[in-house]
This record gives C-alpha cells, sequence and structure tokens, in this order.
C-alpha cells in the first residue's frame, strides 16, 4: 500500500498534547461531539484561511477522556500553504486552540513518515493513587484513587507474564477484521515519592481498551482480589473475560511515541500495516 505524499502537497508532523477530560476522544466523531482532531482540523482551517479541512492522521487514537503529553500527528498541506503559514502557524494556532490542546512543534516530516504506520512503539502512563484519603485535588483529573492498598510488588509479578507477544484478545475490545496480536514490550509499576503509583505500559500498537484492561486486572492482583498467576491465565484463555474490569479513562496518559531512524521509516510504514498472527497459528483474528 503505497503512502507516497501527492504532488503539490508537503507532509507536516505536528507533536502535540492534551488534557483529554472534556474531549470524547481523538478521532472526529458523526455526532458532532467534542475530539482532539476535530479542532485541530478547524483551527488549522481558520488560521490558515482555508476552505477546505486538511485531514490528520495519529500516532494512537485515544478514547474519551484519556489525555496525551507526547501525541503525534501529520497532515498533508499544498505546498504553497505550508510556505506562507509556516512561520507563524505555531503561534496562530496557540492563539486560536483551546487552553487544554497545545500543538509544540510543526515540522516537514523525512520521506516514508506516517504518524500511525511509522511508529515501532508508544509508551502510556497510567497513575492510580490507594491513599486512604484520596487523590490530591490538583492531580484528580489524571489519577484514579483505587480504595485498597495495593501490593506493587505483586503487581509487578504479575505484569511480567504479560510482557512479550501474544494475541491480547482478553484484553481488547474486539473490531471486526482487526488483530488482537500486539508485542507488549514493558509493564511495570513504580510508587514515585508521593505516593502515586504510575504504570509504564509501551508496546508496538495497543487495541482497543487493552492498557485499561491491563490496569484493571493488575489492580486486582494488588489489592487482593486475584492471585498473582492470574492476569497470565487470562491472557491465555483468549477470550474476553467479564471479570477484567476497565480501570476509568481519566488515569491514561499518552507519553510518547517512538519512531525509527528516517531511513527506516517507509520499510516500518509497510510493515506495520501487515495483519499479524503468531506462529503455528492460522492468521485469523
Amino acid at each position: 500500500m503505497s503512502d507516497d505524499v501527492q504532488d503539490g502537497f508537503v507532509r507536516v508532523r505536528l507533536d502535540l498534547s492534551y488534557d483529554g477530560r472534556d474531549f470524547s476522544g481523538w478521532a472526529k466523531q458523526s455526532q458532532g461531539q467534542r475530539t482532539v482532531q476535530g479542532d485541530i482540523e478547524a483551527a488549522l482551517r481558520t488560521v490558515t484561511r482555508s476552505t477546505e479541512t486538511y485531514e490528520l492522521t495519529v500516532a494512537g487514537r485515544t478514547d474519551s477522556g484519556v489525555h496525551a503529553r507526547g501525541q503525534v500527528a501529520h497532515v498533508d498541506l499544498p505546498v504553497e500553504l505550508w510556505a506562507e503559514h509556516r512561520d507563524k502557524l505555531l503561534r496562530r494556532l496557540a492563539g486560536r486552540l483551546s487552553h487544554d490542546v497545545r500543538v509544540w512543534s510543526l515540522t516537514e516530516a523525512p520521506s516514508g513518515f506516517n504518524a500511525r504506520f511509522s511508529a515501532i512503539w508508544r509508551r502510556y502512563a497510567y497513575r492510580v493513587t490507594d491513599n486512604p484519603g484520596g487523590v490530591d485535588p490538583l492531580q484528580r483529573g489524571h489519577v484514579l484513587w483505587h480504595d485498597w492498598a495495593l501490593d506493587m510488588d505483586a503487581m509487578n509479578e504479575a505484569a511480567a507474564a504479560l510482557v512479550g507477544e501474544h494475541d491480547f484478545a482478553a484484553y481488547c475490545k474486539r473490531r471486526e477484521g482487526a488483530t488482537t496480536i500486539r508485542t507488549l514490550q514493558e509493564l511495570r509499576w513504580e510508587r514515585r515519592p508521593d505516593g502515586v503509583m504510575e504504570a509504564t505500559v509501551k508496546a508496538d500498537a495497543f487495541c482497543h481498551n487493552m492498557v485499561r484492561s491491563l490496569v484493571g486486572a493488575l489492580l486486582f492482583v494488588g489489592d487482593g482480589h486475584r492471585p498473582v498467576g492470574w492476569p497470565g491465565k487470562v491472557l491465555a484463555a483468549g477470550v474476553r473475560d467479564s471479570a477484567v474490569h476497565v480501570v476509568r479513562p481519566h488515569g491514561l496518559t499518552l507519553e510518547e511515541v517512538g519512531y525509527p531512524a528516517d531511513e527506516l521509516l517507509a520499510a516500518r510504514n509497510l510493515e506495520a500495516r501487515n495483519k499479524r498472527s503468531l506462529p503455528g497459528s492460522a492468521g485469523c483474528c
């Protein structure tokens, strides 16, 4: 599948962040709900005085209420429009966008770059406190309160069984025609000096609800409701388990997206479009 930029256009990379609490996710919605994509595309159209909406492609489509610190997107703009506005576009967007979404840089992307398909990993953080007094009011929009004491060592032991390439069907909301095979590169918990527990979740890609489902399973281990081996058994079963709780979105933040060296972008772009199967499987997901 070709991803060549059309003649007369230039691909622009956007690095951005947003507070997701008042957004219905990243992607534009048919009912006109407020979304990050919709806000940025409308602002681009306004500040460039365009009659056309130029569509953004994003590295990771976040759900309603999920935040992003290191989101990446791209947009293909006419060469003339980019040349006219590039020097002032960042400042003009800052003046037009609401304060809960910021674009930090706009750069001409290297050949072969695709914000979604060129990415080799995405790193999320999920933040939880088990403080019996609740969440610091200044962090309430970004930290989940878990009303049980949590055993971080048990959670990390359980998490180790989930790392690697697996079919994460048990932890994903299925989408027709989409694979649930992912390579989970890192899953670990640390307790910050302020007592907040932070999960680092890094993978080549994520399927729908995967991070929040993994966190939900590990919280059940941490508070003693399930044994350490339970999340691994759920994974091995390969089917959605109703006992796996999808935790609330506000504790989740997309922290960073990784890309290969420029000369490897095009190859990664093509590789990421191939539907994966596990060794010995029939390739059907």
